[in-house]
């Protein structure tokens, strides 16, 4: 046998394996595809559990027992919806990244996976670990006067701390979350001296503050929170927002006021773990998104200066990671921390 005979003969093996290993691969994608559609087609097959990362009584948790039945009517199953709180909503996030089975999700604001890496060890990669599933609705931030506190503006609140250093409480739902991160703004751009109370929730803040527990708070609006600002048992001073709220069109907006960098929204969502098929994140978000669509819920929402933010999968995933690389730069530049 000549070696171009031998030649020959190899290049055709080769020719052979290429061809079975593209067969090989083809086989593959198409077992691939029919798992997924077979996902798609038999998913759910129990019933859903939605964590909501913070206590009840919140503006999340209010929302998360407003969307649960209708996700049980639109996918045939009982939506039982768990409230499990704690560290500025890390806890209750990585109960869920670790459920791995597809009928767990999670119920939050971002802050857990853009804020909560930056200033404190997590037990779940934010990034990695979690996939942002559908956008549900952007929450404005107030910032609130109790009784105990004497002053009637945000120009109040600037004048008193300076005048007494520390002399001024400000609660927040938690370490980690958006009004805590505003606080940090305030005090670093303004040159005040606010003393932070962290909450693990947004319920016992609004019964604290009614009770005068503190001079102020942070609070995105509810349910539960907004009949005290009717009222005027809680004096709303400013509002972290892109514009001024239509029913508070008196009130400033912090951009407005001087500081762009504390005038910060928040954006809350459902949540999957990693491992969860994409074909049932896809099939979670349009049904969240059809939620959204009608006039009602929407119309709930608003009610509350809650705006409903229907997105795609993918553009939730982009606006989740420019919040995390935004909130990043925020807390170096800073130099903000945890107590």
């Amino acid at each position: 046998m000549t070696d171009l005979d031998t030649k020959t003969r190899a290049g055709r093996s080769g020719r052979r394996l290429i061809r079975c290993a593209g067969a090989l691969l083809v086989g593959m994608l198409g077992l691939l595809a029919i798992g997924s559609n077979a996902w798609a087609q038999s998913w759910p097959s129990k019933p859903i559990r939605l964590i909501v990362v913070y206590p009840g009584g919140g503006v999340s948790d209010s929302v998360a027992r407003l969307l649960a039945p209708r996700l049980a009517e639109r996918l045939g199953v009982q939506v039982v919806v768990e409230n499990k709180g704690g560290g500025g909503g890390s806890i209750g996030m990585d109960a869920m990244a670790k459920s791995n089975d597809a009928h767990t999700f999670g119920f939050a604001a971002v802050s857990p996976i853009t804020i909560n890496p930056h200033l404190m060890k997590l037990p779940y990669e934010p990034l990695t670990d979690v996939i942002p599933v559908a956008s549900v609705m952007f929450s404005p931030v107030y910032v609130l006067g109790t009784q105990f506190f004497s002053g009637r503006s945000f120009a109040d609140v600037l004048s008193q701390s300076r005048a007494r250093p520390g002399s001024l409480r400000v609660a927040t739902s938690g370490v980690a979350s958006v009004g805590h991160l505003m606080v940090e703004q305030l005090k670093d751009k303004a040159r005040i001296d606010l003393v932070h109370v962290p909450y693990k929730g947004g319920a016992q803040v609004i019964t604290d503050a009614v009770g005068g527990q503190f001079e102020l708070l942070t609070s995105n609006p509810s349910a539960a929170l907004n009949p005290h600002v009717a009222k005027g048992s809680l004096r709303l001073l400013a509002v972290g927002a892109p514009r001024r709220l239509e029913s508070h069109p008196e009130t400033p907006t912090l951009a407005e006021l001087g500081y762009p960098d504390a005038n910060l929204t928040s954006t809350f969502g459902v949540f999957a773990p990693a491992t969860t098929p994409r074909s049932v994140v896809q099939r979670l978000n349009e049904e969240v998104n059809r939620i959204l669509a009608q006039a009602d819920f929407r119309q709930k929402l608003l009610d509350f200066d809650n705006l409903p933010a229907p997105l795609s999968q993918a553009d939730f995933a982009a606006l989740v990671r420019r919040e995390f690389d935004a909130n990043e730069r925020i807390v170096r530049s800073g130099n903000i921390r945890t107590e």
